[in-house]
């Protein structure tokens, strides 16, 4: 690595990685807050576990059906518009939560059907936002150093439940104003993304050639670089139209493989304060135990994919942390003592949380342009449907059976086809390992 490089790459991490992870961060933390909020507004709205399991899941009806415009519209638009408008819109969505007993009032809906419609409009308002963001990054770091890059901008998955639960377990205590703590909760968790929408629009920079902030021979180095692995990309796997990229087999079998991974991942998730609660917990301390599996995730992230970087190696990667997903999952199901039963779910989700950063640098590999946008919107609106199915069973299986256990033996089976899945899918090594040198050719 020369020092241009060196500089380039450094200066672009500094500026961008660390913003966009403070992003999404507040995105994932109004996406699963529900499920704190949940020991509470079950009862006050009259919810049982199949309800609130359908009304969760449905957030990602929506998502599948607004991913890919609204990822064509970013890259028409630019990330710094269309990011900021997304921030602003899920901000206002979420907060309303904290209204539904009034806006069920006012419109004539039942409470469990209001809770439906705010959780469908909330995938509307988001979605595009992760995927957007995963197309960005492509514009900006070539693909030797994506798997780790992506691993530090999903950090904020982990480190928003690390942090977040134990604040949303304590904000269920807060009271004020005719407001209950679950309320509260969503007010105080939504506002901020309306706050940081303001900040996307002054600080983001859309493409490469506007930064600013990069000097003309790191730009320079950037372009160039990046033009060659474009090349290269459509010199071994041709160049893909809209239409070839909707309809190419890779890009479902990654659907597929992305399915498997969030089915188990939200369907464990969004009903994990309800598990641990169960252990006889306070309000607080069940937020503190809750976000043990996501500080073991966070670990296994950074590990595992720079690793992956290290070798330039994915499929193998990807599968053996589904396994490692499939086999926590699929254990604790059968455990009920609580530390063996959260040690359990701990060594889950390093699988879970590792896959996503080693998963996303395969299809940005064969894919360009706004392909790579349509691929990539693609892979994540229909892997996110089971972000539906996954908590819509847990909570079917919960009140059918009266424990979670099958539910989550369900969903271990479901990662388990996901890493079968992975070492199925073809695609050549020589995508995945970029010019080291950047000469366009004429």
């Amino acid at each position: 690595m020369d020092a241009v490089e060196r500089a380039t790459i450094r200066k672009i991490i500094i500026r961008l990685v660390p913003f966009l992870c403070f992003c999404y961060f507040i995105a994932y933390l109004d996406r699963v807050n529900v499920g704190f909020a949940a020991l509470q507004m079950n009862a006050a709205l009259n919810l049982n576990a199949s309800m609130f399991g359908l009304g969760a899941g449905l957030f990602f009806i929506a998502y599948f059906l607004l991913e890919l415009p609204s990822n064509l519209a970013l890259d028409r638009f630019g990330a710094r518009k269309w990011i900021a408008r997304i921030m602003i819109t899920w901000g206002v969505i979420s907060a309303a939560f904290a209204f539904i007993p009034h806006i069920s009032r006012a419109t004539g809906l039942s409470t469990e059907h209001t809770f439906y419609v705010l959780r469908f409009l909330l995938g509307m308002a988001e979605a595009g936002f992760f995927p957007g963001v995963i197309f960005y990054l492509t514009l900006w770091f070539p693909s030797v150093y994506r798997a780790r890059i992506v691993s530090f901008f999903m950090l904020a998955i982990p480190f928003s439940s690390i942090v977040g639960a134990p604040v949303s377990g304590a904000l269920l205590n807060v009271s004020g104003a005719g407001l209950d703590g679950w309320q509260w909760l969503f007010i105080l968790e939504g506002v901020p993304a309306c706050l940081v929408a303001v900040v996307v629009l002054l600080y983001l920079t859309d493409r490469p050639h506007e930064a600013t902030w990069l000097s003309s021979a790191e730009r320079d180095w950037l372009e160039t670089r990046l033009a060659a692995e474009r090349q290269q990309k459509e010199r071994v796997a041709g160049h893909f139209s809209l239409g070839a990229a909707i309809a190419d087999p890779r890009i479902l079998t990654l659907a597929l493989v992305y399915f498997c991974l969030n089915g188990g991942s939200y369907g464990v998730s969004y009903f994990l304060p309800t598990i641990v609660k169960g252990f006889g917990l306070t309000n607080f301390m069940t937020g503190v135990v809750s976000a043990l599996p996501f500080v073991f995730g966070a670990i296994g992230m950074v590990l595992l994919s720079r690793h992956s970087d290290h070798t330039l190696e994915r499929r193998g990667h990807v599968a053996f942390a589904l396994g490692m997903a499939a086999l926590g999952i699929g254990l604790s199901g059968f455990i009920d003592n609580p530390v063996l039963k959260m040690a359990l779910l701990c060594f889950a989700q390093i699988g879970v949380s590792a896959v996503p950063p080693m998963f996303w640098p395969i299809p940005s590999s064969f894919l360009t342009g706004a392909s790579a946008a349509a691929g990539i919107a693609i892979i994540n609106s229909l892997g996110n449907l089971s972000g539906f199915a996954g908590p819509f069973v847990m909570g079917w299986l919960k009140d059918a059976t009266g424990s979670f256990t099958s539910g989550l033996l369900c969903l271990a089976v479901v990662a388990a086809l996901g890493a079968v899945a992975i070492m199925l899918l073809r695609v050549s090594p020589a995508l995945e390992r970029a010019p080291q040198t950047a000469p366009i050719s004429a």
